[in-house]
């Protein structure tokens, strides 16, 4: 379990601890597709992607930003989190590594409460974002 950081601890420019995924596989993509339910075949079915102009099936954008929330979830408990967004900006391809990070880009108060706001972002090897957002997190 994260446990919260302080806010006097925290500066702006600090990075979260980062990490990469495995080799995105099509098995984790048929697991992703019955816990999430979203069965759409772009996702499983090369035959369906390739009809699609696709040269292979793509991750789900929600399963990236699952991997962003859990960048977040192993630095603070999730009782911490107070806004999370993202943009989706390129898919994601079947055997890519994809590296999570972020950093504190403002510390500030808000109706009590100590908070950072953070940029957070997906890559894969080559450096092209995947899935950049934002999160404001509640420290004490």
């Amino acid at each position: 379990m994260s446990t919260l950081p302080s806010f006097d601890q925290v500066h702006v420019g600090d990075a979260l601890p980062a990490f990469e995924t495995p080799p995105l596989t099509r098995h984790t993509l048929a697991l992703y597709c019955g816990a999430s339910g979203d069965h759409n075949p772009i996702h499983v079915d090369i035959d369906f992607a390739k009809a699609a102009g696709l040269p292979d099936v793509i991750a789900h954008g929600m399963l990236s930003m699952a991997w962003l929330a859990r960048l977040l979830t192993n630095w603070v408990p999730q009782s911490a989190l107070r806004e999370y967004s993202v943009r989706f900006a390129a898919m994601t391809q079947v055997g890519e590594r994809i590296r999570c990070a972020g950093h504190i880009t403002e510390k500030f108060e808000r109706q009590g409460e100590r908070c950072v706001r953070l940029a957070l972002s997906t890559t894969n090897a080559e450096g092209v974002i995947k899935l950049a957002g934002e999160a404001v997190i509640a420290l004490p």
